[in-house]
């Protein structure tokens, strides 16, 4: 019971407030950018694709020194 006690003072005061405060918009940060991660796979997926021949290209080119 000692426990409970001293984690509702903790919650109730202000350390504890912004620590709750931090944390739900820590919580809204990673909803809205798995969302958009979701909304835009398709499109991202493309993009590592390219990134990805680019480098292979690249990597086949070194030391072809003509």
């Amino acid at each position: 019971m000692h426990k409970m006690k001293k984690l509702r003072e903790w919650v109730r005061s202000e350390r504890g407030q912004n620590t709750v405060e931090y944390l739900m918009m820590l919580a809204v940060i990673v909803g809205v950018i798995l969302v958009i991660g979701k909304m835009f796979k398709p499109q991202i997926s493309g993009i590592f694709n390219q990134i990805m021949g680019m480098i292979s290209g690249a990597a086949s080119t070194v030391g072809n020194v003509n």
